[in-house]
């Protein structure tokens, strides 16, 4: 299964925006994404067949990341928080679309 990611990784510059992401299968995305996750203006996005987002925040601080579906129509979005361990398991296993019921843990949390 293949989805489609874009990215900013702050220190070297490299940026791919939503309209030009790029497919990447899973084990792709945790062998060349997961670990050019290193500060907080970092950002992973992993769109499904649907064009749904799932974002993946880095918080080096707190040696965690946060992942979300964000809803813009209700302005907020489902997430949790998540270990480097935890978060390369949910990557490896997400399933073909992304919702608040389609991976586990998430809750609601409004901007």
């Amino acid at each position: 299964m293949q989805f489609r990611v874009f990215y900013l990784i702050n220190r070297s510059g490299e940026c791919v925006s939503s309209t030009s992401a790029v497919a990447m299968t899973p084990k792709a995305i945790c062998e060349q994404m997961l670990d050019r996750l290193q500060s907080e203006d970092d950002y992973l996005g992993i769109l499904d067949a649907e064009d749904t987002t799932l974002q993946v925040l880095p918080e080096p601080e707190q040696n965690r990341y946060y992942v979300e579906v964000p809803i813009d129509a209700a302005k907020a979005s489902f997430g949790r928080y998540v270990t480097r361990a935890e978060l390369e398991e949910l990557v490896r296993t997400l399933p073909p679309t992304f919702d608040e019921r389609s991976i586990p843990g998430l809750t609601y949390r409004p901007w």
